[in-house]
């Protein structure tokens, strides 16, 4: 059975970091893609990163490039999202989930990461100012 479990999330202040996980069974990273989002209170989900190993692809939203970088550990089948520079706007659950690469990148730019297959339970990270 495929999964994913995030982990990672806490409270942190305005500057600081934080490194998110993505821990993944029942599939490697040669089957799916990874992609992270995030949904504030009262907001849409929005894509905020996601990683392709059949690819060799990254992608990064606007509103975090240059912050966060997502990288992989295949040995432990694990996506880890690091988020530096961490602003109150970046306060959100976030989720990640799996499925074929061209779903992912789609859903990334558009409102349909609901067809997305898998997803983790997410984790909630808060950013103080």
């Amino acid at each position: 059975e495929v999964h994913v479990v995030e982990s990672g999330g806490g409270s942190v202040q305005t500057g600081g970091s934080l490194r998110l996980s993505c821990a993944a069974s029942g599939f490697t990273f040669d089957d799916y893609a990874i992609g992270w989002f995030r949904q504030a209170p009262g907001k849409e989900r929005e894509g905020v990163s996601y990683y392709s190993k059949s690819s060799g692809s990254t992608y990064y939203a606007d509103s975090v490039k240059g912050r966060f970088t997502i990288s992989s550990d295949n040995a432990k089948n694990t996506i880890y999202l690091q988020m530096n520079s961490l602003k109150p706007e970046d306060t959100a659950v976030y989720y990640c989930a799996a499925d074929y690469s061209h779903q992912i990148r789609h859903a990334m730019v558009s409102d349909t990461s609901y067809k997305l297959e898998v997803w983790g339970q997410g984790t909630p990270v808060t950013v103080s100012s």
